[in-house]
């Protein structure tokens, strides 16, 4: 029996950086992930977007490699998202449940695409998280228009709102490759039953496409909110020209009958 455990420690990983700090058998590596070999049935995954996972390797050198990794991380978490699953080695045997999946043995690619699930799993609870937090602050929004007929936000909070709400978006599609196969698959029919099996127990899709609709409904009332704020700028600029206008009238009739 052999654990596997993934840990969001970071929003964002130097790849280039990790590299230097990590001194163990590089087995796989492109500008987004390095995965390493550390021993015998031992393995760590770095990926660019702030994930670690490790396979069969102690909880205190977890903490150390983890620590260590600290010097190459963008907003380190203090506290960590995790997952963690059991993976055994059956011979001629390929079975994948929710906490547990079971081997034929113990082959580098097939580790590391349990690894790799194990870790966007991991991303979707993060992401998750996030867009439920931006939902509910929208909603508050949107009750208040709905009670008061005004929006209880100002220009530059909502400007702000609106690139929190897009660099997520933008995050999910850059780290986060749920429909697409690692190039590992393309030509391995074992590789591939094995991904798409990982997917579905862990739900990664649905879970992708839950996500990614919710941010499409935040995206969808603020720009309902970015409108109706422009309107109200709009009437402003109205009525200080209206203004204006009578103020230079009244002068001239000032001036007139002076």
């Amino acid at each position: 029996m052999y654990n596997v455990v993934a840990y969001q420690i970071a929003s964002g990983l130097h790849i280039g950086r990790c590299k230097q700090l990590l001194n163990y058998d590089l087995k796989f590596q492109d500008s987004d992930e390095l995965f390493y070999q550390t021993d015998k049935a031992s393995y760590i995954y770095v990926f660019q977007f702030g994930m670690v996972s490790f396979f069969n390797i102690e909880e205190t050198e977890i903490k150390s490699i983890i620590e260590n990794l600290k010097m190459a991380s963008a907003n380190y978490f203090s506290e960590k998202l995790s997952e963690e699953v059991t993976v055994e080695v059956r011979p001629n045997t390929t079975k994948v449940e929710f906490n547990n999946i079971i081997l034929p043995e113990l082959d580098d690619e097939m580790i590391r695409l349990v690894m790799l699930n194990v870790s966007q799993s991991v991303a979707l609870n993060r992401y998750g998280e996030i867009t439920e937090e931006l939902l509910t602050e929208t909603n508050q929004h949107t009750k208040y228009l709905e009670i008061n007929g005004k929006l209880d936000i100002s220009g530059n909070k909502l400007k702000r709102f609106i690139g929190k709400a897009l660099n997520i978006k933008n995050g999910i599609l850059e780290n986060l490759y749920i429909f697409d196969s690692p190039e590992i698959t393309w030509e391995n029919e074992a590789l591939s039953n094995l991904n798409n099996s990982l997917k579905l127990a862990f739900d990664l899709k649905d879970r992708y496409r839950r996500i990614y609709e919710r941010i499409e409904i935040i995206k969808e009332n603020l720009e309902l909110f970015k409108d109706i704020m422009e309107h109200r700028e709009s009437s402003r600029l109205e009525w200080i020209i209206i203004i204006l206008i009578l103020v230079e009238v009244i002068d001239l009739f000032i001036l007139k009958f002076v």
